[in-house]
């Protein structure tokens, strides 16, 4: 029994004689570099009547990858347009079932993502995305 008093207070010593590790510093909230990864999540904004409407309210309205999930799309439109987002939703479209010349065939499905903008925010679509 005495040896292992021993070699547990061996090891405490040597926890004791570690000096310690220092603490990792938190990142900031800052803005964030537009990566490439991020222009792989957004594909193209839908511009339509009703997506234009909307956006005089701060919603826009994007095709987004279908493995997007809406932190990833909220990282994406901040880092390339430089706005701040307060809200995203998600809607998935399953694709149609539709003849094509006498074969049944298959439209792709997709994702689109309606993000909501600060108040006084706005994204300027008329100028292009690159994407």
């Amino acid at each position: 029994m005495a040896k292992t008093s021993e070699k547990t207070e061996a090891k405490a010593e040597k926890k004791a004689a570690k000096p310690a590790a220092p603490k990792k510093e938190k990142k900031s909230k800052g803005k964030v570099a537009a990566n490439v990864l991020h222009y792989n999540v957004i594909k193209s904004p839908v511009i339509t009547e009703k997506s234009t409407m909307a956006s005089e309210h701060g919603k826009y309205i994007f095709k987004v990858a279908t493995c997007a999930c809406k932190t990833s799309v909220k990282e994406a439109v901040e880092s390339i347009f430089n706005v701040e987002v307060t809200k995203v939703n998600v809607i998935n479209y399953d694709g149609k079932v539709k003849n094509f010349k006498q074969r049944s065939g298959r439209r792709d499905a997709f994702k689109k993502a309606i993000v909501t903008l600060k108040s006084g925010q706005s994204i300027d679509l008329a100028s292009g995305f690159k994407g």
